[in-house]
């Protein structure tokens, strides 16, 4: 769409109406083209003049992807049959989930793909796969540094006692710290895989640690470093915020299995709970098998109402919502960054998944900017957010989340934990100049 300047918007104003339909002209005083006055601060005014070209890259990614979803949903022949939900065992559904779980297989280019409501987070679809993959004796081995926090107990690191954790079931535990550079340190991972190493975790999200989100050619890198050393050992990638924000997904580049949450990226804000995993047919009936029973595996589960019908339009919207989500993060890079942060990624570097963190330096001001982005939300304007306890993180966390779906990542949000460098974690954003009005409230705040 062409946006046209404050002169040319009067005359083209004008222009509509023909000369004999009278204007009034003591009103349109009062109106006075309020394009000229521009509703953003001006730091954020700056920041858009100076992203015309990185938002036009973006556009051109999002049309990239919107094609290839395009292509999937014809392929699958989506009809509004597909639609209809279903109660009890869920058996009257096969079609709509069928379809479902052949689009997403296509789209990131996976053999199969099992996209549930049941799965009820991104940490539930994370766990069903790493619960598939490592059985009593083998070795998990996270390559990207430390996991996100609420996997610590999934996997038995914070306590070690957890009932049901991966350690209390035999399984054994390493990491690959990060290089200084907040990427892979590739000599340390070129000697890593042991031979009882059967499933190395690689977190292409940046999650609460002050580090860089992995490209797909990254992490394609790193799968060929590791077979190299054990061709048996499978590669999971945890998928969150990096859905749509690339041209391509990590099982186009080797990955054995990925895992993600519906009210992130690929939910595109429709989808009201939810999550997938998506890989290799025989891995993926493995973790079908423990979200469910052996023997049921994909041919059970209900959902009733409008889901299946939020889950197609959400997924087909999600390129164009990870494509406003990212032209926020580039927003928030270049105000902050202009205002004397320390931002991660760096102001106009490309991005690899959605996620902009912000380095504040103390409590009192990631307060006070998590406060600033809930007044500045849809939902729960009038809240206070409150930092807390939260099941699954380690440390007291704030969230700000005046969503339409609770907790929802792919809408506008922000979140941060309360310790050292206090850095709040933003991400989603249905239209970028949701970001430009928040900012300048925060702007005010902090």
């Amino acid at each position: 769409m062409r946006v046209l300047s404050s002169s040319a918007y009067c005359s083209a104003a004008s222009a509509a109406y023909p000369a004999a339909i009278p204007i009034r002209r003591r009103r349109s005083s009062s109106v006075a083209c309020l394009q000229n006055t521009s509703i953003f601060v001006p730091e954020v005014d700056k920041a858009v003049d100076s992203l015309y070209s990185e938002f036009r890259s973006v556009d051109n990614l999002v049309a990239s992807n919107t094609a290839r979803v395009l292509k999937a949903f014809q392929n699958a022949r989506v009809s509004s049959h597909h639609f209809g939900g279903c109660t009890g065992y869920g058996h009257e559904e096969a079609g709509g989930r069928e379809a479902l779980d052949q689009c997403f297989a296509e789209i990131f280019g996976a053999e199969s793909a099992l996209v549930r409501s049941q799965f009820f987070s991104g940490t539930h679809a994370i766990t069903c796969a790493l619960f598939a993959l490592l059985r009593p004796g083998d070795e998990l081995l996270a390559v990207a540094g430390a996991p996100y926090d609420t996997l610590e107990e999934v996997i038995g690191v914070r306590d070690s006692n957890e009932l049901g954790s991966l350690r209390d079931f035999g399984v054994e535990y390493r990491e690959v710290p990060l290089a200084g550079d907040g990427g892979l340190d590739w000599n340390a991972l070129n000697v890593a895989i042991k031979p009882q190493t059967k499933c190395a975790l690689i977190q292409r999200s940046c999650g609460y640690s002050w580090r860089r989100s992995l490209s797909v050619n990254e992490i394609g890198r790193a799968i060929k470093i590791i077979k190299m050393q054990n061709p048996d050992c499978l590669v999971m990638v945890d998928n969150c915020y990096g859905e749509f924000v690339e041209l391509i997904e990590p099982p186009m580049v080797g990955a054995d299995l990925i895992a993600g949450s519906l009210i992130k990226n690929p939910g595109g804000t429709i989808a009201p709970c939810g999550g997938y995993v998506a890989g290799q047919k025989k891995l993926v009936k493995a973790a079908a098998a423990r979200l469910s029973a052996p023997g049921l595996g994909i041919d059970c589960g209900s959902t009733p109402g409008d889901i299946m019908r939020a889950f197609f339009q959400g997924l087909y919207l999600s390129p164009q919502m990870v494509g406003e989500a990212i032209k926020g993060s580039l927003l928030i890079a270049e105000v902050m960054a202009m205002k004397g942060y320390k931002v991660q990624p760096l102001p106009r570097v490309t991005r690899h998944d959605t996620v902009q963190a912000v380095q504040l330096g103390s409590r009192e001001v990631l307060l006070a900017f998590c406060e600033a982005v809930q007044r500045s939300s849809p939902v729960g304007s009038f809240t206070k957010p409150i930092a807390g306890a939260t099941p699954g993180y380690a440390s007291e966390v704030i969230f700000a989340d005046g969503t339409f779906i609770d907790g929802s990542t792919s809408e506008l949000s922000c979140d941060g934990p309360l310790r050292v460098p206090y850095a709040v974690f933003c991400q989603g954003g249905t239209h970028w100049t949701q970001w430009g009005l928040v900012l300048g409230e925060v702007l005010k705040s902090i």
